[in-house]
């Protein structure tokens, strides 16, 4: 390699002569940090994360509706907390009590031993058909009311809601001698299960009862009958009526039925009582009678 006689070094080529340099510029702090500073930048997915944190934030955060400026004073917020709600509650349940499915208080006797004053009986008005709300229309009908059946009716004479067992159907020709029922010419079959049984009566002295077993459409049931009262126990054999049914108390000797007002037409059925929701005994400080909670009655 030749001397170069400007610089007394060695001459060579271009490249060898600044590899040194390139080699202190890759070295030297100020170039290094200068050619690689860089903005700080958030991880990938965090900057997600931080938006869904704050959305969810602002969802905890987020302030009520206001009320209404009917609702901004103590009478208008009791309304809106409790009287509206209510409302809205009666609105709903009413037509399902009046088509669906009821339950009613039973105040008298009529239907001892089956039902107690102070049962409270669920009836399904679903079991024959279903009515138009708040009409007697039916809007489809699928079944009829069975001899046996216990049913809620309103009364021919005024309208009172009363809970009877179906004794007759349409067109049977039905007769009854010392309450014993004769049906389309035959007897209905009866046991006697007990003979010394005390039955109340509202405002007056105990009685001494029997307690009978009656068999009609394939139902067993228990019937009270009190030796000697003045009842309609016989009459003479009389043919139902189309669109009509005849609806006797299982406590025979003390019932209003159709004994005294007459057949039932089809249309004052109100449904079938399916059982005792709950029990309460009037007579003892209405104290409830677990033992008849959700029992079903036949």
């Amino acid at each position: 390699m030749a001397s170069d006689p400007t610089t007394g070094g060695m001459s060579g080529s271009g490249p060898e002569r600044d590899a040194p340099d390139a080699a202190l510029a890759s070295t030297d702090p100020a170039g290094v940090h200068a050619g690689s500073l860089k903005p700080a930048t958030t991880p990938p997915g965090e900057e997600g994360t931080r938006r869904r944190r704050a959305v969810r934030g602002g969802r905890r955060k987020k302030q009520p509706k206001p009320l209404p400026k009917w609702a901004r004073n103590p009478i208008g917020r009791i309304v809106h907390d409790w009287v509206v709600p209510l409302a809205m509650a009666v609105a709903i349940l009413t037509p399902l009590r009046s088509s669906l499915a009821d339950w009613n208080d039973v105040p008298s006797g009529s239907m001892r031993p089956t039902i107690l004053e102070g049962d409270r009986i669920w009836v399904n008005k679903l079991a024959y058909g279903l009515r138009v709300p708040f009409t007697k229309v039916w809007a489809l009908e699928w079944d009829g009311p069975g001899r046996g059946d216990i049913v809620t009716c309103a009364s021919p004479t005024d309208g009172v809601r009363l809970v009877k067992r179906v004794v007759g159907l349409p067109g049977d020709t039905i007769a009854m001698e010392g309450n014993r029922l004769t049906i389309n010419g035959e007897r209905v079959e009866y046991l006697v299960l007990s003979e010394n049984v005390v039955e109340p009566i509202p405002g007056r002295t105990p009685v001494r009862a029997m307690h009978v077993q009656e068999t009609i459409g394939g139902v067993r049931h228990t019937v009270t009958i009190v030796p000697g009262a003045q009842s309609a126990h016989t009459f003479t054999e009389m043919v139902i009526p189309e669109g009509q049914y005849m609806l006797m108390g299982d406590n025979r000797d003390m019932s209003g039925d159709s004994r005294l007002f007459g057949f039932v037409d089809r249309e004052a059925i109100y449904g079938k009582v399916g059982g005792v929701a709950f029990s309460v005994d009037p007579g003892n400080w209405y104290r409830p009678r677990f033992e008849r909670w959700f029992m079903r009655l036949k």
